[in-house]
């Protein structure tokens, strides 16, 4: 077990199937299914549709919104892994446009299987990155459980006029993406294979902060983050939701370095795989694609970039919106 070979790192967890992949996305929506939230004029975005976060109107110019989210590890560095856990959290409040202003921390924790002081650094790790978004951790919940778990639910503030949200995309407009992808190869390399991509680690810490500003300074209206059910299942739900399609360029697509080989090689993750067959039904594929290649744009990502309806100085066209419905991708 880890913490008999190494008590300062979680060897076993994140190599043994630790996966930051959410739930399959067409048992996802079958499980709610026909669910609706309590129904308010204040609730700007609620259940509907899928969004990254709630928003609920306080008064004319502040709505507040609300997330969580949580993961088993996804690398064998606690630190780390609080560090990425937190940044994830953090950035659906980034895709609604907001700014976070408090966080709660989530735990499940093996306390007779993994020392407390390996706690004490996912907990660390978690705080030094909310610090850099100026979100106080105020409190939080822990419960005993035989896979580690961490978290936060983040609680952040948007004027309603700057709202983002998955359904206002319209036609016509550029895709933006503010990340390269891959992450989530180069995650299930390191858990075979023990690799350590110190890029990876920096990629899923960054903030999306930055990003986020520089599209509402854009005037952006419609944007989500790039996280467990990849581009392609993203970029898909937004287009659901607002009425449109999207032609990507698959060329254009940044990745992160080294993600390609490891797909080459075999680093394939089940994530990605059940990304890619739910969506592929609404897709138009132009010309020659391998079937790995449409996996990488379906890859499950950890504290991925913002997909952004509009251009944002600075970052990469990838495609654009379109009338009609489906995605169309080219070389």
């Amino acid at each position: 077990m880890a913490s008999a070979q190494d008590p300062t790192r979680l060897t076993g967890y994140a190599h043994g199937g630790g996966c930051a992949c959410k739930i399959p996305p067409g048992e996802l929506e079958e499980a709610v299914r026909g669910l609706v939230g309590q129904t308010s004029a204040s609730v700007l975005v609620g259940l509907d549709d899928g969004d990254d976060a709630s928003a609920v109107l306080v008064r004319d110019d502040l709505a507040i919104l609300s997330t969580t989210d949580f993961f088993t590890p996804v690398v064998d560095d606690a630190y780390d892994w609080g560090r990425i856990a937190a940044a994830n959290a953090l950035s659906d409040i980034y895709a609604m446009g907001g700014t976070p202003i408090s966080a709660l921390n989530l735990v499940g924790w093996p306390r007779e299987t993994l020392p407390m002081e390996l706690l004490t650094e996912v907990l660390r790790g978690g705080l030094d990155v909310a610090a850099e978004a100026g979100c106080p951790v105020t409190g939080g919940h822990s419960i005993d459980d035989p896979e580690p778990k961490y978290g936060m639910a983040v609680t952040g503030v948007v004027d309603p006029a700057r709202l983002m949200r998955n359904d206002a995309a319209e036609p016509g407009l550029p895709l933006t993406l503010t990340k390269p992808i891959g992450v989530g190869v180069l995650n299930n390399r390191h858990k075979r294979t023990g690799e350590v991509f110190e890029h990876a680690v920096a990629q899923m810490v960054q903030l999306n902060r930055e990003a986020s500003r520089a599209a509402v300074a854009a005037g952006v209206r419609a944007a989500t983050d790039v996280t467990g059910f990849g581009l392609l299942g993203h970029l898909y739900k937004m287009c659901r939701a607002s009425g449109v399609g999207a032609v990507v360029d698959a060329s254009a697509v940044p990745l992160v370095e080294g993600a390609r080989r490891s797909l080459d090689e075999g680093f394939i993750p089940g994530g990605s795989r059940r990304n890619l067959d739910w969506v592929r039904p609404h897709l138009d594929v132009e010309g020659t694609f391998s079937e790995e290649e449409l996996v990488l744009l379906a890859d499950a990502q950890t504290s991925g970039g913002l997909l952004v309806v509009g251009e944002v100085p600075g970052y990469p066209v990838i495609g654009e919106t379109t009338a009609g419905s489906g995605i169309t991708i080219r070389p």
